[in-house]
């Protein structure tokens, strides 16, 4: 029988298109369903890789008697909090303004009328929970049952209260944030923000560990700007226990998404795309720096994970499910039995010990690798034969059931992924890392694309909802990436493209700064507008870089205009809300500093490649890359324009605002040019 979520290109929709519960996925119509009814709208995000998601899936909507209470009194819609972000974003808000964490699952009552919230809750059992661990909950059909008869019965307290949680998000979303921004509120936004880390076991300090990687990169350019060893002394014990603790999979390389400990031990096994892009980028800027083995170990781990187990049409898929075989972590997870018959005959006793295997296990009895333990440090022998044991492992986890996979293209996230791929590839000299990068572009814009527009999300043949702010951005910014990387300006040309879209259909001509969705997009409660960062860092801090970056490249001032403007428009909001700002941190620090590398000289002269591979040796989280057989190629108002190769040899130079450095043409001189943080008393 055909359901409402039959022709959904969600994963998470389809997951449920056989439920009990009569699902409709969100659109106009059902808005106006359920204004013909007079009934609530029952809504519920989630996503295909959330484990409570799962969970409320399998023992609340498949109940037949809780879903004919939520039938015969709502109009149940469902969302995919990936597919939807939009939608999403309005509904946390108002789960804030109600006194609700927020999070997923995320469950939200709304007026027939309109769809204003009036009552929000998260993960809700069959059966109420006394003594949970989470906090106690009512049953899900109490619940159910209390807002029927609040409906019914007090129509008028509940139409207040969708009122005031309408005017409240209308002064969360809707204020004015203008202002001035300057350095300093960066230097200072950096300090507060490290001063909510945990200084011992890393991390913003709470019960649980997000890897928080746009607020780890603000930290890690304050020390590049500043030399201030405070910032490294607070990244350090962060990434020591993201890169040996439970979040990481030691065997098959990747990043979970958080921990539910402080210790970063115990993971919750979700995989995504957009963490793990993240994460690649950082820890290929912090090798730049230090040529840190680890994060190089790390880098190649994950990269090889990307590409052996997310690869889908060409591109990148969403993520992974925490579940394998109706289980939670269970193809993650190890009875010690298991490992001893994985590496019988490798010397298993010292890979127990530096992984910390327990016999009585740490989840659910069964054993999560981690390496946060005490003990003699691994020697190069023990580390060679780990690698091979690890390897064991992988084959051994190969023949258990999978974890489902997301199985859908999110442009904003592959934009990620792709950047992050260039990135490291040029960094480490992996050009096979390139070229996968370029191939998921092109995959993204073949399928995703058109004539400058995007759609957000794509899945088995069929193309989601039109593009969102996020995904202009983010693809823009991995356009320049592969720009640097490869020195081909159909990226340059494509960047400038959708920076057009976005400034003719998502520009707030008002205020300033880019609205999450298109002029045309169907109409919602509220038209929001961030500087906020989601799961990726958003299209206002992104833009602030990538417009930055076309104005250096073009000379064409509009650009740094936008930019400013991006700025501006936000920078009231730097007072109060900086810890959740990190992104937009990152792309204002590319606007006051960014600096341009303009190489001159023929890209197979093997002297240019040394001043190119010194260029990608060193962490410069604001640097643009240009390589030109000439600088008459450059604009003509470019600070390089003119400017000669030096004895006719290949040569940079460093250009800033509208001046540029003497010629550099040895790689060594090069490098210590770049090096960052620079020395007190070093010229600037």
């Amino acid at each position: 029988m055909m359901t409402a979520l039959d022709k959904s290109i969600s994963p998470y929709l389809l997951q449920h298109k056989d439920s009990p519960v009569a699902w409709r996925p969100w659109s106009d119509a059902v808005l106006a369903e359920a204004k013909t009814a007079g009934k609530p709208i029952f809504l519920h995000i989630g996503y295909a890789g959330c484990h409570w998601c799962q969970v409320m899936n399998q023992e609340s909507f498949s109940d037949k008697q809780t879903a004919a209470l939520i039938n015969d009194n709502f109009i149940p819609v469902l969302v995919d909090r990936e597919e939807r972000p939009d939608i999403d974003q309005i509904h946390q808000a108002a789960s804030a303004v109600m006194g609700h964490s927020g999070g997923w699952p995320l469950n939200v009552f709304l007026m027939p009328d309109g769809g204003a919230p009036f009552f929000v809750a998260g993960f809700l059992g069959r059966d109420a929970a006394v003594g949970d661990p989470r906090g106690d909950r009512p049953a899900f059909a109490e619940v159910l049952n209390d807002r029927i008869k609040a409906f019914k019965e007090h129509h008028t307290e509940v139409t207040a209260t969708s009122v005031q949680v309408m005017e409240a998000l209308n002064n969360i979303l809707e204020r004015e944030m203008r202002g001035g921004l300057e350095q300093i509120q960066i230097d200072l936004a950096s300090i507060r923000i490290g001063q909510r880390f945990d200084i011992f076991m890393g991390g913003l300090t709470g019960p649980t560990k997000f890897p928080s990687v746009a607020l780890l990169e603000v930290l890690w350019r304050a020390y590049l700007r500043t030399g201030l060893m405070q910032y490294l002394q607070i990244i350090a014990p962060t990434m020591n226990c993201i890169l040996m603790g439970g979040l990481y999979d030691h065997v098959g390389g990747g990043f979970f998404r958080y921990t539910h400990d402080e210790r970063w031990m115990m993971p919750n096994f979700e995989k995504s795309l957009s963490d793990n892009a993240l994460l690649i980028g950082f820890m290929t800027q912090m090798w730049q720096f230090n040529r840190n083995e680890l994060c190089k170990v790390r880098v190649n781990e994950t990269v090889e994970w990307l590409l052996r187990d997310m690869k889908l049409e060409g591109a990148f898929a969403s993520g992974l499910s925490a579940y394998a075989d109706g289980e939670e972590g269970k193809y993650y997870t190890w009875s010690e039995a298991e490992i001893d018959a994985a590496l019988a005959g490798t010397f298993s006793a010292r890979f127990k010990q530096v992984y910390g295997v327990r016999r009585d296990g740490d989840f659910k009895g069964k054993i999560i690798l981690r390496r946060l333990n005490d003990g003699p440090a691994p020697t190069e022998a023990d580390e060679a034969l780990m690698a091979k044991q690890r390897a064991l492992l992988l084959a051994a986890r190969g023949n258990r059931p999978r974890p489902q996979r997301d199985e859908k293209l999110l442009a904003d996230w592959n934009g990620l992924a792709i950047r992050a791929l260039a990135l490291a590839g040029s960094a480490f000299e992996r050009p096979e890392w390139v070229a996968a990068a370029v191939s998921a572009y092109d995959a993204i814009v073949k399928r995703m694309g058109q004539d400058g527009t995007l759609v957000h999300a794509w899945a088995d043949g069929k193309r989601g909802a039109q593009g969102f702010a996020d995904d202009y951005a983010h693809m823009a910014e991995a356009a320049l990436q592969l720009y640097e990387s490869t020195g081909d300006k159909r990226y340059v040309e494509q960047a400038k493209t959708w920076s057009k879209t976005l400034d003719a259909n998502f520009w707030d001509e008002t205020r300033g700064g880019y609205y999450g969705t298109a002029n045309d997009a169907e109409k919602m409660v509220i038209r929001t507008r961030t500087m906020f960062d989601q799961p990726v860092p958003p299209a206002n801090g992104v833009m602030i870089a990538v417009l930055t970056k076309l104005a250096l490249l073009t000379g064409e001032n509009g650009y740094g205009v936008r930019a400013q403007g991006i700025a501006q428009a936000f920078a009231g909001e730097f007072d109060r809300n900086w810890i959740s700002a990190g992104g937009f941190l990152n792309g204002f620090e590319c606007f006051a500093t960014g600096i341009q590398m303009v190489v001159v000289g023929k890209q197979a002269n093997a002297t240019t490649r040394e001043l190119v591979r010194a260029i990608w040796g060193k962490a410069l989280p604001n640097r643009l890359l240009v390589q030109v057989d000439s600088t008459d190629e450059l604009p003509p108002n470019h600070p390089a324009f003119g400017k000669p190769m030096e004895n006719g040899q290949p040569t940079v130079y460093l250009c800033q605002r509208n001046g540029c450095s003497g010629p550099i043409t040895s790689a060594v001189a090069l490098s210590q040019a770049l090096t960052l943080p620079q020395q007190r008393g070093a010229a600037a």
